[in-house]
């Protein structure tokens, strides 16, 4: 072999191993990036903090008390927020009030759960405020739905898992009539491994796809556009929940994240509850679940309608950012989550 032909060769030996042990490598960094970080499971004695970071939680004392005697019934102690109770005009205290007993609850070791009062609108206003440094010593769940979801994807960013689920608000209607959401909830802070069957719808999408699950509700989704709590759905089974919205305004925001890449390298997508769609003047033209599959058409992944989570009675928890194997048919679907 000649000197020339073996340098030749010596060089395209290197350079194909080095493009092996790059690709190796990224695929690798992809699969830490999709693997989030699990806070400990909740045991008896555990304390989890009350918090109220959105809503003003005007007349709702009842609701708090019936939490927290929930929580003794598990045989878990409840810390209420010291500011849960204030109210300025909207919000439930101030945005520093707001803060600070979010901020003390993830600074405090004791604390195992941050559970919010309720959501409406308020979150937003103190995502840069909170200080996360002492929760990454001390992992917690955050729990909670609709305008919690703000802080659900901020943890998502900073890698770790967290829980939508039914707030102390949820509980403003009979134990009996909420059975499987106060049920869920329950495996979910215990780690007892959820699993679901849902109902069969003809729009279904077929397919069968195992990733993590993220997402929540719809609008607040679309308003992280743009900004550092706005989620990397790469490798991920998207999920979403809505409420009171027109059907233009749905489609407007389902457009926004498709535009935005949302749905590019998205492995799947769950439809949770979508109530009290407002009626506008001019008809939509279609249903509620031909709009979402007219906006991913252009997409290969299963689409599974159905979800019992969101704004209605039946919110059944997810942990968000735990890898689910989703499998969509016309018949049912199941996501049964890994744990």
């Amino acid at each position: 072999m000649s000197q020339n032909l073996l340098i030749s060769t010596l060089l395209c030996t290197v350079l194909f191993f080095g493009v092996q042990t790059a690709f190796s490598q990224t695929t690798v960094l992809q699969k830490q990036n999709n693997t989030l970080k699990k806070p400990p499971y909740l045991k008896s004695g555990d304390t989890i903090a009350i918090v109220a970071p959105s809503g003003i939680l005007k007349n709702r004392t009842a609701e708090v008390e019936r939490a927290k005697k929930l929580l003794k019934n598990w045989g878990l102690h409840a810390l209420v927020g010291n500011n849960v109770f204030k109210q300025d005009h909207h919000f439930s205290g101030t945005d520093n009030e707001r803060c600070e007993d979010f901020q003390n609850a993830l600074d405090n070791p004791s604390v195992k759960a941050i559970w919010c009062a309720r959501g409406g609108y308020g979150s937003v206003r103190i995502l840069d405020k909170l200080d996360y440094s002492k929760f990454k010593l001390n992992p917690k769940w955050i729990i909670g739905y609709s305008d919690i979801t703000a802080l659900h994807n901020q943890v998502h960013n900073l890698g770790y898992q967290s829980i939508h689920a039914m707030m102390c608000t949820s509980l403003q209607d009979e134990f009996t009539t909420i059975k499987e959401t106060i049920s869920t909830f329950k495996k979910a802070l215990f780690g007892t491994p959820l699993s679901y069957t849902l109902h069969p719808s003809k729009y279904n999408k077929k397919g069968t796809v195992t990733a993590p699950i993220t997402g929540g509700n719809l609008t607040i989704l679309h308003t992280m556009l743009g900004s550092n709590s706005s989620i990397d759905t790469s490798g991920k089974i998207l999920f979403i929940e809505e409420i009171g919205e027109y059907k233009y305004h749905i489609d407007r925001m389902l457009q926004s994240l498709k535009r935005a890449g949302y749905f590019n390298n998205c492995k799947g997508l769950i439809i949770g509850d979508f109530t009290k769609i407002k009626k506008n003047t001019t008809p939509w033209g279609s249903s509620i679940e031909q709009l979402i599959l007219d906006v991913v058409s252009d997409y290969n992944f299963p689409v599974a309608f159905n979800m019992p989570a969101g704004h209605a009675k039946d919110n059944r928890s997810l942990i968000l950012g735990e890898t689910v194997v989703l499998t969509v048919n016309n018949e049912q679907s199941t996501i049964i989550f890994e744990n």
